[in-house]
């Protein structure tokens, strides 16, 4: 998969609570400024033409700034911006339906939560990489499953793909996910919550320049 390289560093998910539609595209714009480096858009609630229509606008700003987008969940929506890969969860479709539905090259995650057995599952049948999370309390989704440490540990030792942390991630405790064995980060309010979107997004992304 020609993108493969490129799955590392800062992840950044959007929230439609956190910006107004609007302001959507500004902000993901100082995120890839402060050094993100794949850009997932997630809406779960606004209606099918303001999602294509943002859809299409962060394909091209993404493809503009060498920044890989990945769509939540929407195989269409995927297909039809072009974006350059799919994240699917526990109730989404199946990774085999989404590869023939996308192609070869399109970048297919896939949520493990706390379960290793799911990823290696999802590795062997082609998943590019793997989420695992929540690892620290979440704003977000305050209920979601807990991670822990040691099982990130375990599973990159498993794993031949790419690994992505997830869940209240932070400046302040990211360093010990990276050194722990994720290959990227996966943050909202991190990022978009933030006052300062590119220096909250710097201050991550530079995490991954001091760990080598």
């Amino acid at each position: 998969m020609q993108n493969a390289e490129h799955l590392q560093g800062l992840y950044v998910l959007t929230n439609e609570h956190l910006q107004a539609p609007d302001q959507l595209l500004p902000a993901v714009a100082a995120a890839i400024a402060g050094g993100c480096r794949i850009v997932q858009y997630r809406d779960k609630t606004s209606s099918d033409i303001l999602r294509a229509q943002q859809a299409r606008q962060l394909q091209a700003l993404c493809r503009d700034t060498k920044t890989l987008l990945i769509i939540n969940d929407d195989i269409r929506l995927a297909r039809e911006c072009r974006a350059h890969g799919l994240h699917l969860g526990k109730d989404d479709a199946d990774i085999q339906t989404a590869r023939k539905q996308l192609g070869n090259d399109c970048i297919i995650g896939v949520s493990c939560y706390n379960d290793i057995s799911l990823a290696l599952t999802a590795e062997k049948a082609g998943a590019d990489y793997v989420a695992f999370g929540s690892f620290y309390k979440s704003g977000i989704k305050p209920d979601a499953v807990q991670a822990e440490l040691d099982m990130l540990t375990s599973a990159r030792k498993k794993l031949r793909i790419p690994i992505v942390a997830i869940g209240g991630i932070s400046a302040e405790n990211a360093p010990q996910l990276i050194s722990a064995g994720a290959d990227m980060l996966a943050v909202i309010s991190a990022v978009f919550a933030q006052t300062n979107i590119e220096a909250s997004a710097r201050e991550l992304s530079d995490l991954f320049i001091s760990s080598r």
